[in-house]
């Protein structure tokens, strides 16, 4: 028998083999492969690698990207809401900093997982999609950068690594503190060239521009442009994950999921409803929903907004429809990923899928504590404001776009198991892995 009894009495077997298709006719995803990746150069994911550890890339040398999506912590950083520039340590232990160079303000977001971001099919990223492939400046890209975008990027991915370094409380620092951080009160665009300034004064990374690139013969030659698209390169690769269980099972190999994952793969694709919304071999439908996940941080909203909060896809679009929306995450590897939601709201992924179940209900038993937050004094006043606004709260409890579902805790279990099925073999270390050192001679972050 291919599948338990369970199983069988609800499904029909496909034909040509593999896993079956839910009575409730919500199909199951095919194997992810690797046509359904971008293709990266090998040789830029390399110089992309020590990029990506390099925290000559931030304001005040002191925060790289691995910082807060780090190999040690399943391509994230372990915290609700992040700790940018000015913050000390990595993961759970990272602190708001001291003195004159503490943080000033959380970031107002989750790190988001890093995992299969090259695949084709991933055309929005951020958690409201703010970098997305589109021509509406004549560029393919619709970004806060608008029409300064710089020409040449290889992809939405090399798109997006331009961001973090020009953001105040992420990469930049403050403007009082360093040129780079100036130059983003400027425009966002003269931001870039003095980054690239720093890479290319370094010998070694002029050295390995040149191999890299045919078209960089000199230190000169290099711009945020190569520099952009090695660190997409590195990411595409690097993170690339469709070795789990489930991905074997998909291939046919039926007794690669253990019984619980099975149950909870069921449930997944008929009654709890999860599949709506996280569909497709990356299990997510690449839109934006709204959840009621409750506020808390700064917020990120539109530049005329009063009021701390996070409106989601609506700071975007500018649509009111998108209000308190945001893009639905791929489930890949999301047990390394905690704690969970656009901000971080539950640690466990048994608390987010209660959530899912009734998240009205969930909403208003939701308490501050589930939140992953290191202290810091001076902001700590500030973090929980938009949750104790009754009008902002009663907008964000009416935006909830999925159905309430029952399920027993047995239930909520095996949806537990099956999400744990999800997870890469040996991909979940990475591919390449952190770097022991760097060219700019800046310490590279390790929990040790």
């Amino acid at each position: 028998m291919l599948f338990s009894a369970v199983v069988v009495a609800v499904m029909a077997t496909v034909a040509a083999g593999g896993p079956a298709v839910a009575a409730e006719s919500v199909a199951w995803p095919r194997a992810l492969e690797a046509s359904d990746f971008r293709d990266f150069n090998p040789a830029l994911a390399d110089l992309g690698r020590l990029l990506f550890y390099d925290k000559i890339l931030s304001g005040n040398r002191n925060i790289a990207c691995g910082t807060c999506h780090h190999h040690d912590l399943g391509g994230a950083d372990g915290l609700s809401l992040g700790i940018g520039e000015g913050g000390v340590g990595l993961g759970p232990r990272r602190s708001a900093g001291a003195g004159a160079s503490r943080i000033k303000k959380r970031v107002p977001r989750n790190a988001p997982a890093l995992w299969n971001v090259g695949a084709k099919s991933v055309t929005a990223l951020f958690h409201d999609g703010r970098v997305e492939i589109s021509d509406i400046y004549g560029n393919g890209f619709n970004t806060p950068a608008q029409e300064w975008l710089p020409a040449g990027l290889r992809g939405i991915l090399a798109a997006q690594a331009l961001f973090p370094l020009a953001a105040e409380f992420e990469m930049a620092g403050n403007p009082k503190e360093n040129e780079i951080a100036g130059a983003a009160y400027n425009r966002i665009d003269t931001v870039w060239p003095l980054i690239a300034k720093r890479v290319r004064a370094i010998p070694e990374y002029a050295a390995r521009f040149a191999a890299a690139y045919p078209e960089v013969r000199a230190a000169a030659d290099i711009s945020i442009v190569h520099i952009a698209n090695a660190l997409a390169a590195f990411q595409g690769l690097e993170w690339r994950s469709h070795d789990s269980a489930f991905d074997a099972f998909l291939r046919g190999d039926e007794a690669a999921l253990p019984a619980a994952a099975k149950r909870g793969a069921k449930l997944f694709y008929g009654k709890a409803g999860c599949a709506r919304c996280h569909a497709g071999p990356l299990l997510t439908d690449h839109k934006f929903h709204a959840l009621a996940l409750p506020h808390f941080g700064p917020g990120r909203t539109r530049p005329w907004d009063p009021i701390a909060r996070d409106v989601g896809r609506m700071g975007v679009s500018d649509r009111l429809d998108d209000a308190y929306r945001f893009r639905t995450p791929s489930l890949r590897n999301v047990e390394l990923t905690a704690p969970y939601g656009h901000n971080g709201a539950y640690p466990t992924l048994r608390g987010i899928i209660r959530h899912h179940l009734d998240p009205a209900r969930a909403f208003d038993a939701w308490r501050p504590a589930l939140a992953r937050l290191p202290a810091a004094p001076h902001l700590d006043a500030g973090d929980f404001i938009a949750l104790q606004d009754a009008r902002e709260r009663a907008r964000l409890r009416a935006r909830i776009d999925i159905a309430p579902a029952r399920l027993s805790a047995a239930d909520i279990d095996a949806l537990v198991a099956f999400m744990h099925s999800l997870t890469g073999r040996e991909s979940r270390f990475g591919r390449r892995g952190r770097p022991a050192r760097v060219p700019s001679g800046l310490a590279v972050d390790s929990v040790d």
